[in-house]
Order: structure tokens, then sequence, then C-alpha cells
């Protein structure tokens, strides 16, 4: 049985859709297709069904699937067995929830970019956990651990968070000096029904009930703000990259989480994979730790 073959197998599988694989391998979609057929011919089975919603396994591509990761597996030890030990090359994915995507991994992998010529990174900015299982990246940054899974997990480090607002809209409103103050103002948040993760509700924190004006995204909800349409959660670390934002009660409104950094158990033997995910930790920690130092070395009013 041919790996390429197997290779294909497995996008389909954890996409699936063939446009979806073919966007992974760099292949068009008629070529998948007939990839999958070729395999199916050879062991003798239909291995997917296809459906409204896309490519379904059959029983037999699910029996299919752990042959075909130990294989990927096998291939990617192979390939590493070879791969010079003087510097880290390839393709690396990570997921993460827009708020890091946007300010911190930009620059952190831009560093490792720098660091190790070879290696390429895709940062994969969503509202959600990004799927390890599907491989739909290979490292995840979450705000909370999970609970379930063959994961590897890390904690990373913690950040805080402040309510805030933009200058010229704190300016043509009253002094705020205390949470009843907060009642004469918008906040700006999260969809409630869409927030992906309990560490995500900060509303509480405010003592207000909802959310004037509200987006799943984190850079949607600092535009708003810094547009003037109202007060919300600001991570410190973002706070640097928009100056005219002003921390709001800073002393009464502060919120702590972490950022944890998940990896696929079958990965775990791979030593590529273990020093990436040691020098991401590290220049992550450094980051925040930077950006959240520039933020309250500025003359800000923390009332």
């Amino acid at each position: 049985m041919d790996w390429d073959d197997l290779r294909i197998f497995l996008a389909v599988a954890r996409s699936e859709s063939l446009s979806g694989a073919g966007r992974r391998l760099g292949m068009d979609a008629s070529t998948v297709g007939r990839r999958v057929a070729r395999l199916e011919a050879a062991v003798g089975a239909v291995l997917f069904l296809k459906t409204p919603q896309g490519y379904a396994l059959t029983e037999a591509g699910e029996r299919l699937v752990a042959p075909a990761e130990a294989s990927e597996k096998a291939a990617l030890a192979a390939a590493e067995a070879v791969r010079r030990e003087t510097g880290i090359s390839g393709q690396l994915r990570i997921g993460a929830p827009d708020g890091c995507a946007n300010y911190l991994l930009p620059q952190v992998a831009g560093a490792m970019c720098a660091a190790h010529p070879g290696l390429e990174i895709q940062i994969v900015a969503q509202p959600r956990v990004v799927n390890l299982s599907k491989r739909e990246a290979d490292m995840a940054i979450t705000v909370s651990p999970p609970d379930t899974g063959r994961l590897v997990v890390q904690r990373l480090t913690d950040y805080r968070l402040h309510l805030a607002g933009q200058a010229d809209y704190l300016d043509r409103h009253p002094p705020i000096r205390d949470l009843e103050d907060l009642k004469g103002h918008r906040m700006i948040g999260y969809i409630p029904d869409m927030i992906f993760d309990r560490e995500l509700d900060y509303l509480s924190e405010t003592g207000a009930d909802s959310a004037a004006l509200s987006s799943n995204s984190v850079s949607v909800q600092m535009q708003a703000i810094r547009a003037g349409a109202g007060l919300g959660i600001v991570h410190d670390f973002a706070m640097p990259f928009v100056p005219e934002l002003r921390p709001v009660l800073a002393r009464r409104i502060a919120l702590t989480r972490a950022f944890w950094l998940l990896r696929h158990a079958d990965d775990r033997a791979s030593r590529r994979l273990t020093l990436l995910a040691e020098e991401l930790a590290q220049r992550i920690r450094h980051e925040v730790q930077r950006l959240e130092a520039l933020l309250w070395r500025q003359p800000v009013s923390r009332t």
C-alpha cells in the first residue's frame, strides 16, 4: 500500500472534503478524488460516503485510520532521522484564539522564522479550539486546559486583562471612579452563545448583565472600543498596539487568565516538535511580559 495514498486518505478524513484535503496537500480536488479511488481499489473497500455535510468515513475507512496514522508517524520519524541537526525546518501550523494570534504570535513567529531560516509557520486564528485530532494544526494554544483527549498539555503563561476605553471617549464622559459609574456606559464583549470557553466570559467582572455591542472576535471588540463605541475588557498585551486606549478602574477590575499549549499525544516522540514547543513557550512568555511592561510604564490612569 502506497504511503502517499494513505497520506491523502488521512487528509480527506480530517478535513471531510476533497477540496479541503487538496488545500492542505497542495493539489486539486479531482486529483485527491482519483487517489482516494485508487486506494479504495487497492484495499477492495469503499472508504468514504459522500453526504450533504461532506465525506464521512465508512466502517472500512474507520478501521484504516489507525494504521494510516501509524504510517504517518513512522514517515515523520524517518524524515526527522535524516534532517540536519543544525537547524529546525519544515512547516509548523499553530492554532490560537484570535487575541493571541493577532497580538502575540506575529512577532513570536517572526523571531522563530529568523532563528530557523528553513522553518515555515502557519497561524490559524479561530474563535474556537482547534481540533488536533483532525490535524487542523500541529499545536494549539487555548485559554483553559482540556478535560478529555489524547493530548500533551503545557501551561504557557499567565496574562492580565483590564477594562479599557478610548481616550477621547473617556474625556467626553464624567470620571469613572466606581463600578456604579459604569451604568451609564455601553459595554462591549463576546456574543454570549458564541463564547467557546468559560474563561472568556468577562462581563460578570464589570457587573454588567449584557453587552450593547458584541462580537465573537477579540479584534472586532478591540476596534469597537478604539472607535469610542463603549468600554470593554482588553488584554494588557494588546493595549500597547492601540495607544489611544486607557485602562479604567484598573485596581477594581483586573483579570488573570492563562494560555495553555496542546499537542497530540502521538507527537510526543517527535524531537522536532518538542524543540519547537519549548521555543514557542519561551518566546510567548517573554513577549507577554514585554508588552505588559510597556503598558504599565505608560502614564495611564489606574483609578
